[in-house]
């Protein structure tokens, strides 16, 4: 099978940081190019960050700066999660310069000349993706499937409605689902799922010995627990996993709209899962997890990376 053409656009970030090695590490994917964003830190870490991962898995693929804050609002990282470097301290090794230019014009540039249908994976908060959209709305005609960590159903991690990227950029979560081109959602319900509990720390530190793996593990082993969860939520590789094996997910299909209003709801994304109303467009919702599953391929790629 031919691999998947993906941008991935992100905000490094220990999550990202393993969604990064997941899709770099996997044959079934074609990473053109990655887009950075600032989100879990400021733009000028998760872009260092976003450099210093390619460069560590041997890739050669163009990294190109974007947006330093929402469409709208101030700008808020979240040091508590993911240290002040973005990766819960771990130091990798300086990556090379990033690509000319800007993530708004590469994005609008490599989607529109691309020969098939590009697939988008956005793990940050949506506002490169969504600027490209509003800059060149056609270019929805040639995205195959945007596919996003965002979101959730029931309670959020950065207020008690609203998950982390959605609440950085609601606007920017809006004009993706507005856009016309399929959308599907890891949610923190999904993300949940997957959970880094001791035991898979130390089968994942078990598969071997190489840079890649032994960075993996050991931001993955730095970052906090979760107060409420057996395990901490390894958020951004399962959007990445549902493209690599699709099989280790269930999936519904459900209207949302996004609370874009001032106060404490703002960022909420509503979903209705049992389709009662049509209260925007529908979207294709991530519900379950093979949690064995997918730690199990992320171990066995990780291997796969110097």
């Amino acid at each position: 099978m031919n691999p998947r053409p993906v941008i991935i656009d992100c905000d490094p970030g220990t999550d990202d940081a393993i969604a990064l090695m997941l899709a770099l590490a996997s044959p079934e994917l074609d990473v053109q190019a990655i887009t950075v964003v600032g989100g879990n830190v400021g733009l000028e870490k998760t872009l260092a960050n976003a450099l210093a991962v390619v460069a560590l898995t041997g890739k050669k693929v163009p990294v190109y700066a974007g947006a330093a804050r929402g469409l709208l609002g101030p700008f808020t990282s979240e040091v508590r999660v993911h240290g002040e470097n973005g990766l819960a301290g771990i130091v990798l090794p300086p990556g090379a310069a990033p690509a000319p230019g800007l993530a708004l014009d590469a994005l609008r540039a490599r989607v529109r000349a691309a020969a098939a249908p590009l697939t988008l994976l956005g793990i940050g908060p949506a506002t490169n993706l969504a600027l490209a959209l509003m800059a060149e709305p056609d270019l929805a005609g040639n995205i195959a499937e945007i596919v996003l960590m965002s979101g959730a159903w029931g309670e959020g991690n950065v207020t008690p409605a609203a998950e982390f990227n959605a609440w950085s950029d609601p606007e920017a979560l809006a004009v993706l689902l507005a856009c016309g081109a399929p959308v599907a959602m890891a949610t923190l319900d999904l993300t949940a799922q997957a959970l880094v509990t001791p035991a898979r720390l130390a089968a994942l530190g078990a598969c071997g010995q190489g840079r890649c793996l032994s960075a993996a593990r050991d931001i993955l082993a730095a970052s906090p627990a979760h107060p409420f969860l057996p395990g901490a939520p390894l958020h951004d590789p399962c959007a990445i996993a549902y493209l690599i094996r699709p099989t280790l997910f269930t999936t519904r299909l459900c209207p949302i709209a996004i609370d874009l209003a001032p106060g404490p709801a703002r960022g909420r994304t509503h979903i209705d899962r049992r389709g009662r109303h049509a209260i925007g467009p529908p979207t294709l919702i991530l519900e379950t997890l093979d949690a064995a599953g997918f730690f199990a391929l992320l171990g066995e790629r990780l291997t796969r990376l110097p």
